[in-house]
């Protein structure tokens, strides 16, 4: 059985339910299949910074998730009780994306040998939305 099997059905329940909560760095991304049409929420670690979320794609860029966002070019990111709608990526170098997490973070992320970040830049606010509008 591959260890990516393993984790989405054991790890990823775990982690689902945390980042559904209102602190900690995991967050839901929330897409839709690029074949199936079908919506899937994944567990991932995100740094909030301005103009969108930062992630670091752990097991690299070939995995389904990503694939369906990238091909969407956008989803939806559920960070401490509030979703974002998220309109394009970008993808970063090493240093950039060291650089948006915190310092214990940073070790472990460079211990790890850690080298594909991605931000996932926040939809553009409709006029009609702010308040006072």
């Amino acid at each position: 059985m591959k260890i990516g099997t393993v984790l989405k059905h054991s790890l990823n329940r775990v982690t689902s339910g945390v980042a559904r909560g209102r602190s900690g760095p995991f967050a839901l991304v929330r897409h839709v299949g690029r074949k199936s049409g079908t919506s899937y929420e994944t567990p991932i670690i995100v740094q909030r910074v301005a103009g969108g979320f930062v992630i670091e794609l752990t097991y690299g860029p070939n995995v389904d998730w990503y694939r369906n966002i990238v091909a969407a070019n956008g989803c939806s990111i559920l960070f401490h009780g509030v979703e974002y709608p998220i309109q394009g990526l970008e993808r970063m170098d090493v240093a950039a994306g060291l650089a948006a997490f915190t310092l214990v973070q940073q070790r472990v992320l460079r211990l790890l040998r850690r080298e594909h970040f991605v931000m996932l830049l926040d939809a553009p606010t409709r006029p009609d939305s702010v308040s006072g509008a």
